[in-house]
């Protein structure tokens, strides 16, 4: 499954990256991380692995986070590996004077239960996708 995503936050870019670069910040626009853990390498640099431990109702879901590309300001992409999910996120900041544009390009693999849930709600990867997005708009655009 993939799909793209899309909002523009009324912050300049470099303050943008500022505030998302910062994994402090997680928590104050990621809903429900418990946890955000490096286990090796220089955390944010290629190569770099860490733990997300997030709680999304009675679950808890834990996730490695890979990082595969830092060049900032202008990208940011990882992949993401939780029990019968693969994600990879390529994140784009585009400057447009006093805002950014964030463009989020995700592709997603299943694999068991996981498959069919995605089979039966397509739209609540997205959905999530976007939560996240506009929490992190009204987080930054509040600071």
């Amino acid at each position: 499954m993939k799909y793209r995503c899309e909002v523009v936050v009324n912050v300049p870019r470099g303050k943008f990256i500022e505030l998302f670069d910062n994994p402090a910040n997680m928590p104050k626009w990621s809903p429900g991380l418990q946890t955000f853990e490096p286990i090796s390498g220089t955390p944010g640099q290629p190569g770099a692995k860490s733990r997300l431990v997030y709680l999304m109702g009675k679950r808890t879901i834990e996730m490695i986070e890979t990082v595969t590309t830092r060049n900032l300001p202008n990208e940011f992409s990882g992949t993401y590996e939780a029990d019968g999910v693969h994600n990879i996120v390529i994140n784009h900041f585009h400057d447009e004077g006093n805002a950014t544009r964030w463009v989020l390009d995700t592709e997603f693999t299943f694999h068991g239960f996981m498959k069919l849930m995605a089979t039966l709600m397509p739209g609540m990867f997205k959905k999530e996708s976007m939560k996240h997005m506009m929490n992190f708009k009204k987080f930054a655009e509040s600071q």
